[in-house]
C-alpha cells in the first residue's frame, strides 16, 4: 500500500507541477484550442491546395516516367528485332548476290565456250575453204601448165621435124603429151 500511496502523491505533485508550469508559461486552454483549430484549418487548406495537387502531379509524373521507361524498353526491343531482321536481310542479300555472281560467271563461261566453239568452227570452215581454193588453184595451174607444155612440145616437135603438122596430128600429139604429163 505504501507504493500506491507514493504513486498518488507523486501524481499529485506532477499535477501541481503541470498547473504550475501552465501558469509559469502563461498558457491558456482556450488559446491552445484556438491555435489547434487554426492549425487544423491551415493544414486542411494547405493539404487541399498544396499537398494534394503536388502528390497528384508527382503521381502523374511517375506514371509518365514509367510509361516512358516502358516505351523505351519496347523501342529497344523493337530496335533489337529490327537490327536482327536487318542483319538477316543483309545476309540473304549477300547469299543472293553470291548466287547471282556464280550464275554470271557460269553464264560468262558458257558464252565464252560458245564463242570459242563458234570461232573454232569458223576458223576450220575458213581453213577448209582455203584448202579447197588452194587445191582448185593448183589444179587450174596444173591444167594451164599442161596446156602450155603440150603447146611447147608440139612447137618443138614441129621445129624438130621441120614440117607443118595438120590439126589432126597436132591434136594427137597434144593428147599424147597430156596423157604423159598426167602420169607425171
Amino acid at each position: 500500500m505504501l507504493p500506491l500511496l507514493l504513486a498518488v502523491t507523486e501524481a499529485a505533485g506532477h499535477a501541481a507541477a503541470e498547473s504550475n508550469m501552465i501558469d509559469k508559461f502563461g498558457l491558456d486552454l482556450k488559446y491552445i484550442i484556438m491555435q489547434a483549430v487554426s492549425f487544423l484549418i491551415l493544414f486542411a487548406v494547405i493539404y487541399k491546395f498544396g499537398i494534394k495537387p503536388t502528390i497528384s502531379t508527382m503521381e502523374e509524373r511517375n506514371a509518365k516516367i514509367e510509361s516512358g521507361l516502358k516505351y523505351a524498353e519496347d523501342m529497344k526491343a523493337k530496335l533489337d528485332a529490327a537490327q536482327q531482321e536487318s542483319a538477316e536481310i543483309v545476309k540473304q542479300a549477300q547469299v543472293k548476290a553470291g548466287e547471282i555472281i556464280n550464275e554470271a560467271r557460269a553464264s560468262a563461261k558458257d558464252f565464252l565456250d560458245k564463242q570459242t566453239q563458234e570461232a573454232t568452227a569458223k576458223a576450220n570452215d575458213m581453213l577448209t575453204k582455203a584448202q579447197q581454193a588452194i587445191e582448185l588453184e593448183r589444179r587450174k595451174t596444173l591444167a594451164e601448165a599442161r596446156e602450155e607444155i603440150a603447146r611447147l612440145v608440139v612447137a618443138t616437135t614441129e621445129r624438130v621435124l621441120a614440117k607443118k603438122l595438120s590439126d589432126a596430128d597436132r591434136a594427137a600429139y597434144n593428147e599424147t603429151a597430156a596423157k604423159e604429163l598426167t602420169v607425171v
